[in-house]
């Protein structure tokens, strides 16, 4: 038997901000990075909750790939505040930093907190998602968290506040959400719900991406890409994700690769690994149960070909066109990482990325050997 259901509320549209001024609550305290706090974005926030009369403290001691310490510091700030609710401002790193920080707080202060996420990025669906991923910098390893406990209560969605978003960074995070989508599309636990939403999320990213990326003033576009954003956290929420994040952990972990770029730099490879086709395949008769999946989403992209053969590798070229066009590094020597560093690392990230948890529900499973090969390809 299996079971759905999307316990977050969600606020999204124009004005969807306004949400903050009817909250029920006392004391908050927001956690955020401290770019958003000096910037305008978290006044858009402050000044709602100064209007409905709401004492807030913040916390910005967020850093990117979540450390330990961090979230032990994050930790201590909540116990002392004691708030009866929690809001994250912020891209993934803000979000999860929360998360992490109000599950372990909440064994101490004995009382529930509530998570309102409001996101400022158009990538990781954290807002919505029962995970979060830190980081312990002396192992050099990134830690999955999965909980339904770290569900937000609430999310909310403003377009506004991703008007100012770096072109690349759009590009690395709108390639994230694509990562998403696809991945809690062929993962062995999807599902007919989780299925829509992908679909969903892929057919707007198809539309709007490269918009979003070429004009941040487009704010249709990006109202879309923070849509399909959220829609993707929806699906593999509930269906998990695979081999792609399995990897992009490990190499985000070891070199500090943003990780929705780690991700993209990933999607042809793992497409091809997981299907059987490169550019060297022949037909045949029988396919992996994944090769209709990605024929889908060709379709739904608007590249559907001859055959399977052909329309996977459409859906890849498509990939590659993508990043191409949003300026994005294609490998890893791209991103300028020393050659005999990275291959030293091989072994050692093929290990991390077999044991993640993400690779569990990979439609083909992966050995350790196989990996060190997609690690190699990836390279140049």
């Amino acid at each position: 038997m299996k079971s759905f259901d999307i316990r977050t509320k969600i606020y999204f549209g124009e004005n969807a901000l306004d949400r903050l001024a009817d909250l029920p609550y006392k004391k908050i305290m927001i956690i955020t990075d401290p770019f958003v706090a000096k910037s305008g974005l978290l006044q858009m926030v402050t000044l709602r909750l100064q209007e409905a009369y709401i004492d807030f403290e913040t916390f910005s001691d967020v850093v990117p790939d979540p450390p330990l310490d961090k979230i032990t510091a994050g930790v201590e700030a909540l116990i002392k505040i004691n708030p009866d609710c929690v809001i994250a401002v912020g891209g993934g790193s803000a979000i999860d930093s929360a998360k992490a920080i109000r599950e372990f707080a909440v064994r101490a202060v004995k009382h529930d907190i509530a998570l309102i996420a409001i996101p400022t990025t158009s990538g990781t669906g954290s807002e919505v998602t029962s995970f979060a991923v830190v980081t312990d910098t002396e192992k050099n390893i990134k830690y999955p968290l999965v909980s339904d406990s770290m569900l937000p209560t609430e999310a909310i969605l403003d377009a506004d506040l991703v008007k100012s978003v770096p072109a690349n960074v759009t590009a690395d995070t709108g390639m994230d959400v694509m990562t998403h989508a696809i991945e809690a599309y062929v993962s062995v636990n999807n599902n007919e719900f989780s299925a829509a939403l992908a679909e969903k999320s892929i057919e707007i990213c198809g539309t709007f991406l490269l918009r979003s990326y070429l004009d941040n003033n487009d704010a249709h576009a990006r109202r879309k890409m923070h849509v399909a954003s959220c829609l993707a956290g929806l699906a593999f929420n509930s269906a998990s994700l695979g081999l792609n994040h399995g990897i992009a952990h490990a190499v985000g972990a070891r070199f500090h690769i943003p990780h929705g770029r780690a991700n993209a730099m990933l999607l042809p490879h793992v497409i091809e690994y997981n299907s059987g086709i490169d550019k060297h395949a022949r037909s045949r008769k029988d396919y992996p149960k994944c090769v209709e999946k990605y024929v889908n989403i060709a379709k739904l992209l608007g590249v559907n070909n001859f055959n399977e053969i052909t329309t996977v590798r459409a859906l890849v070229s498509w990939i590659q066109f993508m990043m191409k066009e949003m300026n994005m590094p294609m490998s890893i020597s791209q991103c300028g990482i020393d050659r005999e560093e990275y291959f030293n690392a091989i072994s050692s990230m093929a290990e991390k990325a077999l044991a993640d948890a993400c690779t569990k529900t990979n439609p083909r499973k992966p050995s350790k050997e196989e990996i060190m090969l997609i690690l190699e390809h990836l390279y140049e």
